[in-house]
This record gives structure tokens, sequence and C-alpha cells, in this order.
């Protein structure tokens, strides 16, 4: 018996069945889906961090005949990495809800009936008009706390009837406690985390209209990727679709080019 300890510093046995789903999610090729397994059952001993696991995985696939299929198997982690700011992550919620048929505005300044806000996304769809708060963290093992929930409410409270608001959502890249959890839905909000609610989490969302990060890209620096983000460039696939996007990098043309072979493969 195994046990793995988790960002958090809950433990919990090693389950190698939540491995391999994992692996599947991230569309790893089959034929390495048993190897990477019993990789990785060579490298565990008691109280190992789920980081470490994380890092054995993808060093794995790094060095196999599918090398580029560790970007995709790192996405918790490369959302993560649109810190330090918020921001990039705004905008890539943004992204998700646009895939999903809303309209959408970011960082809008909107008077509340006491103060004014910024509102992170506003996101409308059939009528339906809806305030949205985007809480981001840079690090695992980190949750949304009451709080969080509190000041979203109190947030939309003000701001609902001078905006016609129907109702408020927050959306987070990991997880809520349940204290914050169960506020938000007893207030009538809308949660979206990382994988809740089931079927539609943001991990479900990102998945389904493939919309992966710019972060995934290993062939950029990390000052590359920033001043993407800082020109609201965030998904893959947006580079696949019009390259010149890249322009703002001022890169020579071979470099580029591999830079769109890895946004398709992220991307398809």
């Amino acid at each position: 018996m195994i046990y793995v300890k988790k960002a958090s510093g809950e433990k919990q046995l090693f389950d190698e069945e939540k491995l391999r789903r994992s692996i599947v999610r991230a569309n790893i090729p089959e034929t390495l889906h048993d190897q990477v397994i019993n990789h990785i059952k060579t490298k565990l001993y008691d109280n190992i961090p789920t980081f470490e696991i994380y890092k054995h995985v993808t060093e794995f696939l790094g060095n196999s005949p599918h090398p580029h299929t560790k970007m995709k198997y790192g996405l918790k982690q490369s959302i993560m990495e649109f810190g330090p700011t918020g921001y990039p992550f705004e905008d890539y919620v943004s992204e998700i809800l646009k895939a999903e048929g809303y309209d959408t505005d970011v960082r809008q300044i909107l008077s509340g009936k006491c103060v004014s806000h910024e509102i992170d996304v506003i996101a409308s769809k059939g009528g339906i008009k809806s305030m949205i708060e985007c809480k981001f963290h840079n690090a695992p093992g980190i949750k949304c706390h009451i709080h969080v929930s509190l000041y979203t409410k109190a947030r939309f409270d003000d701001v609902k009837e001078r905006n016609n608001f129907n109702n408020a959502w927050l959306v987070t890249n990991t997880k809520l406690t349940e204290d914050a959890l169960n506020y938000a839905l007893c207030s009538n909000m809308k949660i979206i985390g990382w994988d809740y609610p089931n079927g539609i989490s943001l991990r479900d969302l990102i998945e389904k209209h493939k919309l992966h990060p710019i972060t995934m890209l290993s062939n950029i620096s990390n000052a590359q990727k920033q001043q993407l983000m800082e020109n609201h460039i965030v998904l893959a696939k947006d580079i696949c679709k019009n390259p010149s996007l890249l322009d703002v990098l001022h890169l020579p043309e071979n470099q580029k080019n591999l830079i769109i072979s890895q946004c398709q493969f992220i991307a398809g």
C-alpha cells in the first residue's frame, strides 16, 4: 500500500486507474499507456508527492517515440502558468464561454449601487446576462475559500440592478472548500472549478472545445509566452488559424514554423 501526498498536504492511496484515466484524458497514444504506468510503478515510494509523479510521467513521455505528448499531459500546470496576474486567465475564460455560444466582454468597469467594480467577464446568451468572477491560482494545492464566494455575491448584489445582471458565476482553475461551494450554491451562483461540476468542469470544457493554452508550448520562452498573453493571445488554436499573431515576437521564420507545428499538435 503506497500513499501519495497531494499539494494540499492530503494523503491518499496510489490509484493506478486514476493515473490511467489522466493519461487517457490527455490523448496519450494507447501504445504508451501501460509503459507509462509501469514506469511510474518503479518510481513509487510511500508519501511520494503528486508533483513528482507528474514529473516522472512528463519526463517519460518526453523521451518516448511521441515526445510532444508531454505537452498535453501538462494541461493543469500549463493553466497555472498564466500568472502572475489573473488577466490571461480572464481572457481564457472568455474564450471558453465564446466557444459555448456566449457573447463576452472582459474587465469592464461598472457602477454599482454603492461603488464601482471591475467585472472580470460579462457573458450574455439567450437574454441572460451573467457577472463572472474569475479566481486564478498559480500554484497547486490552493483552494477558493469562503471569502471568495462571499465577495462574489456581494459584488453581484451591488451591480445587478443598475447593469441588468441575471446571475453570478465563480470560475476557478482549482477547487473550492466545502464552505465556499455550499455558500455559492445556496446563493444561486454557478460554479465552474477544475473538476466541478462533473461533465461541464473547466477541464471538461477545455477538452470539449480543444482550447489548449499557449503556455503548453515548449519551444518558446516564458517571456515570449507573457508577451503573447499581454496581447490577449491565449489559445494555441488561434495561432493555427492566424499565424501572424506570432509577429509580435519578431521570430525567425524557422522558429515561427516550429511554434505553428506545435500549436497544430496541441490543438488537434
